[in-house]
């Protein structure tokens, strides 16, 4: 007569085993369906509505599952990218940050951008305007230098070393009368970059136009992105660099876990 007496110590009873394999049975069932209700979800399981519902709260509590905007449904959540290793590096960064660039564009009112490192300069590679924007620029697939940008800062801030040296040894281009060209003290900027967690600039790459940034992190904890806020320097004032920095962070750390890092 078998009982649990019978188990090694240490070794799940069939009751959890089961309710894992259901666990694994919902997270399947939602990635060929995209999203499914409770009693949906019950049924192709073969049990209770009641018993679909703890499973999905308990998965939904790790994050990887959600709900839907009218909570009439689930799908699969952002938990899910933790697992995922190195995968994430091909999940794309446009589509996960838009939402919470759109927030912080209406939040701040002013233009919000995603940028990457791209050999010794930043690209913009998604743009989201504010409700305060009055510019028609687009910056979206625009280079920008790295010593003379919020969002290059950040980036150069946390580069490979070799892209520092590169950078810091090379004659830096003046582009306004505020951007910073000496080697030495660009690098005192970049590591109190680096210890603040984010990056401002005060008119250095066009007169009139003031920026803070923040770094984007992916699963390893590498930063993929810099997320930056943009405007007038009549509006952007550098008085209110701090806040915006706190909000331009969170929004960065947003999108970071989205991307797979989680601090």
């Amino acid at each position: 007569m078998s009982n649990s007496a019978d188990m090694p110590a240490g070794e799940p009873g069939p009751a959890l085993v089961q309710s894992v394999d259901r666990a694994l049975a919902i997270l399947e069932i939602l990635a060929r369906r995209r999203d499914a209700g409770v009693t949906d979800i019950g049924k192709e399981l073969g049990v209770h509505k009641s018993t679909a519902f703890r499973l999905l709260a308990a998965l939904e509590s790790r994050g990887f599952v959600e709900q839907s905007e009218d909570r009439g449904s689930y799908r699969l959540g952002f938990g899910i990218v933790r697992l995922a290793g190195t995968v994430t590096a091909q999940l794309d960064i446009t589509r996960q940050s838009r939402s919470a660039c759109e927030r912080l564009a209406a939040e701040v009112g002013e233009t919000v951008n995603i940028a990457i490192l791209d050999g010794d300069r930043a690209v913009n590679i998604t743009q989201v305007r504010g409700g305060a924007s009055i510019a028609s620029h687009n910056w979206v697939g625009q280079q920008t230098p790295l010593h003379a940008t919020s969002s290059g800062k950040v980036l150069l801030a946390y580069a490979p070393a070799d892209v520092r040296a590169a950078v810091l040894t090379a004659p830096l281009q003046r582009f306004t009368a505020a951007t910073i060209v000496d080697a030495a003290a660009l690098k005192d900027v970049l590591g109190e970059v680096a210890t603040a967690g984010w990056a401002g600039t005060e008119e250095e790459y066009e007169v009139g136009l003031n920026g803070v940034a923040a770094p984007v992190r992916g699963a390893d904890g590498s930063v993929i992105a810099a997320l930056s806020v943009s405007g007038p320097a009549y509006r952007l004032q550098p008085a209110t660099y701090p806040e915006v920095a706190r909000l331009v962070r969170s929004a960065a750390d947003e999108v970071s876990a989205r991307m797979g890092f989680f601090a």
